[in-house]
């Protein structure tokens, strides 16, 4: 079951450990357009018990500065999934606040998200919310979910789908112990451009978010910012982040630049009066030293539509018809 959400951006997801109290307080306030807090690979297991029940209170509480938000619950071959996800969207419901999404690491096949999905549509039904409401961000972490990622796609309530950089790379055998970075010897392109392209197809055939995994030098903000632009250039969302000061860089870059911004506005103005009866009904015209199109109008729309998503303002001067 899938209900249409407007439009969120996810620019920058911050993972925040929900063992940590005081690191989820922090995140409250933190410009991240998504906050999730994790139970799984940042929690040990003997404290997984502790943290989902202050994971469960702290999304449940006030505080929050209007981020998208959620919980990255463990995967389904361990024994805490089901209680992840009850007691945390249990007691959000129960409180008469709202979860946004859960992630799902590990996903391996199609039937994970729908053994999520039936259990989410039993919670909401149980607690009187409207169902189909709370999204599911499959991570792909492996070769197994790469080579199905087209059918965990098109799983229900699937919203997004996220890279998990070390567990795939360690599933390739890639000679690297360094999360999100390239491998030594790989001095030509980008080792990870492959399966970045097969995850960015597989949710743009689905109309879902691509969201790059997270990059572990968290004060290396000018690796940070190589890695992140390569993700964005492709045509990403956007990408984890694990330190505030990886913030301000990952909502820049998954911004369009302000001359970008402006000059696809441009574009959209200019193609709508040249096609329509008063400009002359024309298919392809100049603009400048450019000849814009259909193709030119599609693609302004994406990079128009993720500035005002972003909340950018147009400082360029606006098209004016010919006299």
């Amino acid at each position: 079951m899938v209900v249409e959400n407007t439009y969120r951006p996810r620019r920058t997801c911050l993972s925040v450990p929900g063992s940590s109290l005081k690191m989820i307080e922090k995140a409250k306030a933190l410009p991240a357009d998504e906050v999730f807090l994790d139970l799984e690979d940042a929690v040990a297991p003997e404290a997984k018990a502790s943290a989902r029940a202050q994971v469960a209170a702290a999304l449940a509480g006030d505080g929050w500065a209007g981020q998208l938000r959620g919980v990255r619950v463990n995967d389904w071959t361990t024994p805490w999934t089901y209680a992840d996800v009850i007691e945390v969207v249990s007691t959000v419901a129960s409180a008469g606040a709202s979860i946004d999404l859960i992630v799902l690491p590990k996903v391996t096949e199609v039937a994970h998200v729908q053994a999520l999905d039936l259990l989410l549509t039993q919670l909401e039904v149980t607690h009187g919310l409207e169902p189909g409401r709370i999204g599911i961000e499959a991570q792909i972490e492996n070769a197994q979910g790469l080579t199905n990622v087209d059918a965990i796609a098109a799983g229900p309530r699937v919203c997004a789908l996220v890279l998990g950089p070390g567990d795939m790379a360690a599933s390739l055998n890639m000679r690297t112990l360094e999360v999100g970075g390239q491998p030594d010897g790989y001095d030509i392109g980008d080792a990870h451009h492959h399966v970045l392209m097969r995850i960015l197809i597989a949710a743009r055939n689905r109309g879902i978010n691509a969201i790059d995994g997270p990059y572990v030098k968290v004060r290396d903000v000018d690796g940070f910012r190589r890695v992140a632009g390569r993700s964005a250039a492709l045509g990403y969302d956007g990408k984890w982040v694990l330190h505030p000061d990886q913030i301000e860089a990952g909502n820049e870059i998954f911004s369009p630049r302000q001359a970008d911004y402006d000059h696809a506005e441009l574009i959209l103005d200019a193609y709508e009066w040249h096609t329509s009866q008063a400009g002359g009904a024309r298919g392809a015209v100049m603009l400048g030293d450019e000849m814009i199109d259909e193709a030119s109008r599609k693609m302004a729309l994406v990079i128009a539509g993720k500035g005002r998503a972003a909340g950018m303002n147009r400082l360029a001067d606006p098209f004016r018809p010919p006299h």
